[in-house]
């Protein structure tokens, strides 16, 4: 049985390995090698072979992937009819991984494919990672449902996402970034109204701007990067947050500490977008017992220097 082969360039695009694009792509209109093995070893491109409703086989070397050229295979395969899966990607050597479950199969690549992140260091923010085993223990932790619904749904958003914040008193503490497959950049999708720290006009004009130009230009930078790296991984975080937090309606008043719990959450979407869910609570409180027009109490030098 002789399979379909196509080609994801970079940009997420699908595309015949014998067609005009690819060669444009390659910058040589006739390779006397072999040219998709080349484009996948060293130019990000991904391999697929699909054999009619049997299989899907994925080739790719995980360093060279870009985001666009991930969503668009992980797309193809949550609709996909086949009942094996096969990775084959490159590190030292070629190795080889199948699957019979599509929802493994997206996980594996995201996990293949991760950069390795460093996140920059910042006088004003500190960041102490916690293990998400441990909020699945707690019961009586606020951030537990929507790590649930998470992992239930295999990271899947749809609007029931929505009415269990509600349920849970935790829509106004909700914000949600998008990153599309053709850029990078997280841009909000919504913004609790929870979060007046960000100031008013923000708050309604917010949506739809990029992550990073957020009134509080240093924390709108430093947060894009853990959006952006929760988008690439397809894996949540789940830290404690200690921050010196500029009130955007307190001009001239200085900056507050906060110590903060923080979970994000990775969300797959029809869209071929992904949502990345970021929901707040003071350290060691319930959200419901705190004020909505604070982001998190403050805390005193003591604290911070403990931390």
């Amino acid at each position: 049985m002789k399979p379909t082969t196509m080609i994801i360039a970079p940009d997420g695009s699908w595309m015949s390995p014998d067609g005009p694009e690819f060669l444009a792509r390659l910058g040589d209109p006739d390779p006397d090698y072999d040219a998709t093995g080349f484009a996948v070893r060293n130019l990000g491109f991904i391999k697929v072979e699909m054999y009619q409703h049997a299989s899907i086989e994925i080739e790719l070397h995980p360093r060279n992937v870009e985001l666009p050229a991930l969503l668009a295979v992980q797309q193809q395969l949550q609709s996909a009819p086949a009942k094996l899966f096969r990775i084959r990607f490159l590190d030292t050597e070629w190795r080889s991984e199948i699957s019979s479950s599509p929802e493994h199969t997206i996980s594996r690549l995201s996990q293949l494919c991760a950069p390795v992140f460093i996140p920059k260091l910042s006088e004003r923010f500190s960041i102490e990672p916690r293990d998400l085993s441990v909020l699945f223990e707690e019961q009586d932790n606020p951030l537990r449902p929507l790590a649930q619904k998470w992992r239930t749904s295999f990271g899947r958003f749809d609007p029931t996402v929505i009415s269990l914040a509600v349920e849970h008193q935790l829509l106004s503490r909700l914000m949600i970034a998008g990153i599309a497959p053709q850029r990078s950049e997280p841009i909000w999708r919504f913004i609790g109204d929870g979060h007046k720290w960000i100031g008013r006009q923000y708050q309604l004009y917010g949506v739809g701007e990029k992550v990073e130009h957020m009134p509080d230009k240093d924390y709108g930078q430093w947060a894009t990067q853990y959006y952006t790296s929760v988008a690439h991984a397809g894996e949540p975080r789940y830290d404690l947050i200690t921050g010196m937090i500029q009130y955007e309606d307190e001009d001239g008043k200085p900056r507050r500490a906060h110590r903060y719990e923080r979970l994000m959450l990775p969300w797959k979407t029809p869209s071929n977008e992904v949502f990345v869910t970021m929901c707040s609570r003071p350290a060691g409180t319930d959200i419901s017992s705190t004020s909505a027009g604070s982001i998190t109490e403050p805390v005193s030098k003591k604290s911070l220097r403990s931390v």
